[in-house]
C-alpha cells in the first residue's frame, strides 16, 4: 500500500516542481524585461556605425575596442517625453521638431569636440536663440538673425516663428525656408536679418486662383506663371510674376 501511494504521488510531485520552475522562469523573464526597460529609459550604448533609432540622440562619443571597424562607441538617449536636452553631440541626428539652442566645446564628443543643447518646439509659436546650424522645423520661418557667442561654429542665432494658423507673415528673413503653399509677395532691405540683409513678406495661398509673387518665390504645386514684369516690391530681382492655379 505504501509503495502504491508513493507511486501515485510521484506525478503530482513532478507537476508541482514543474509549475514552480515555470513560475520562477516567468518571474525571471519579467525581471529581465523590467531591467531592459530601465536601461532603455536611461540610455543605451551602440557602435558608431550602427543605426540610431528615430527620436534618439548621441550624448557621448568615445574610443572603444568593442566596436571593430570604427573603434568608436556612442551613448544614446531617447527624447520621447522630453522638452529639452543638453550634451547632445554635434554628429547626432536632431529629431523632427527639435532645434539647437546652444553649441559649445565638449570633451565628451570625440570626433567633433562640440555638443549642443536642444529644445522641442512642440506647443510653441515662437522660439529665440536657435543656432543657425539648426534644422528649422516644417512650417516654421526665420524672423530674426543676429550675432551671438552661444552658437560656436557659426556665431549666428535665429528667432523662429510657427506659421500654423497664419495666412500672412512679414519680416521673414530671406535665408528662411518657405513653407509649402506659401509665396513671397514683397522683398526689402533690413538690418534684422544678419547674413543677407533682406526680408520677405509671405502669403499662404488658400482659396485664391491668381496671385502676384516675386520672381524668386517658390511656385506652389498646381500653379503656373502667366506673366513676368518689373516690380519695385521685389528687392533683389526687381521682377514679379503673375501666377494662376492650373
Amino acid at each position: 500500500m505504501k509503495t502504491t501511494t508513493l507511486r501515485n504521488r510521484v506525478p503530482h510531485l513532478v507537476m508541482v516542481v514543474l509549475m514552480f520552475l515555470g513560475m520562477m522562469t516567468a518571474a525571471s523573464t519579467q525581471a529581465q524585461a523590467a531591467a531592459a526597460q530601465q536601461v532603455a529609459a536611461a540610455g543605451a550604448t551602440i557602435c558608431s556605425n550602427a543605426p540610431i533609432p528615430t527620436g534618439w540622440v548621441i550624448t557621448w562619443s568615445y574610443s572603444s575596442s568593442s566596436c571593430p571597424g570604427t573603434g568608436v562607441a556612442y551613448n544614446i538617449a531617447d527624447t520621447s517625453g522630453q522638452t529639452a536636452m543638453g550634451g547632445v553631440c554635434s554628429m547626432s541626428p536632431i529629431p523632427a521638431g527639435w532645434v539647437i539652442t546652444w553649441s559649445y566645446s565638449s570633451n565628451t564628443c570625440a570626433g567633433t569636440g562640440v555638443a549642443y543643447n536642444i529644445n522641442n518646439t512642440a506647443n510653441q509659436t515662437s522660439m529665440g536663440g536657435v543656432c543657425s546650424m539648426s534644422p528649422i522645423p516644417a512650417g516654421w520661418v526665420i524672423t530674426w538673425s543676429y550675432s551671438t557667442n552661444s552658437c560656436a561654429g557659426t556665431g549666428v542665432a535665429y528667432t523662429i516663428n510657427n506659421t500654423a494658423n497664419q495666412t500672412s507673415m512679414g519680416g521673414v528673413c530671406s535665408m528662411s525656408p518657405i513653407p509649402a503653399g506659401w509665396v513671397v509677395t514683397w522683398s526689402y532691405s533690413t538690418n534684422s536679418c544678419a547674413g543677407t540683409g533682406v526680408a520677405y513678406s509671405i502669403y499662404k495661398l488658400t482659396n485664391q486662383t491668381t496671385a502676384e509673387v516675386c520672381s524668386f518665390s517658390p511656385i506652389p504645386a498646381g500653379w503656373v506663371i502667366t506673366d513676368t514684369h518689373s516690380s519695385g516690391s521685389c528687392y533683389g530681382s526687381g521682377r514679379a510674376y503673375y501666377i494662376r492655379k492650373a
